[in-house]
């Protein structure tokens, strides 16, 4: 298997939404972080090589996978998509502001107040996750006005990087339609999922920690 759609949309721009919309079009899993959790041993010092600059051989990951998208790989985008030349990239955005809100929130949250007593696989997890995360935030993102500038970087580096017949710009509000004219597949007869809500995820970290 081989991947058909690259996410370069960071967290909280419905990406949990757009992984179970990919699956039913595509019909086989996609990669996103919450696939990473169920194989940090394996995958985590593949992603924190990526993060140092060294090559990684993306089908040790994605063998099983025919989309991927969210953290670690929106951040990766670039190194992936010219791993797999054919696959349409999609770019999740939503307007900074809110997306703020969100982030702030939850997965950033998750970064800055991390728990005192954590397992080696999910401290090696987090030390990946803060070496990836310089990339996008070279001056950090726990000051609002710099990670709303960093989040605004990166979704005009996508836009400008990558060629118009290869690049999908959507908002999860648009639904299926956009993302089924870009893969060439009849829209489904049904709800767009739907999923990962602040509220969700507030509520499944505190019974996790």
């Amino acid at each position: 298997m081989t991947l058909k759609v690259i996410g370069a949309g960071l967290g909280r721009t419905g990406t949990m939404s757009l992984k179970l919309a990919l699956e039913r079009l595509l019909g086989a899993p996609c990669y996103h972080m919450t696939e990473l959790f169920e194989h940090l041993d394996e995958h985590t010092p593949l992603w924190h090589a990526a993060a140092r600059g060294e090559a990684v051989e993306w089908d040790q990951i994605f063998a099983d996978y025919i989309a991927a998208v969210d953290e670690p790989a929106a951040i990766q985008w670039e190194t992936i998509s010219s791993y797999y030349p054919d696959a349409l990239v999609v770019l999740s955005t939503r307007d900074p502001e809110s997306w703020w809100k969100s982030a702030f929130s939850t997965i950033l949250q998750v970064k800055l107040n991390p728990p005192e007593e954590m397992s080696p696989a999910r401290k090696a997890w987090l030390d990946m996750v803060v070496e990836t995360y310089k990339s996008v935030y070279p001056d950090g993102f726990s000051d609002e006005d710099t990670a709303k500038a960093a989040y605004t970087a990166h979704v005009e580096k996508v836009k400008a990087t990558v060629p118009s017949d290869r690049l999908l710009a959507w908002n999860v509000s648009e639904g299926w339609k956009p993302l089924c004219e870009a893969l060439g597949l009849p829209v489904p007869d049904e709800p767009f999922p739907r999923s990962n809500s602040t509220e969700e995820f507030l509520a499944r970290r505190a019974k996790n920690v």
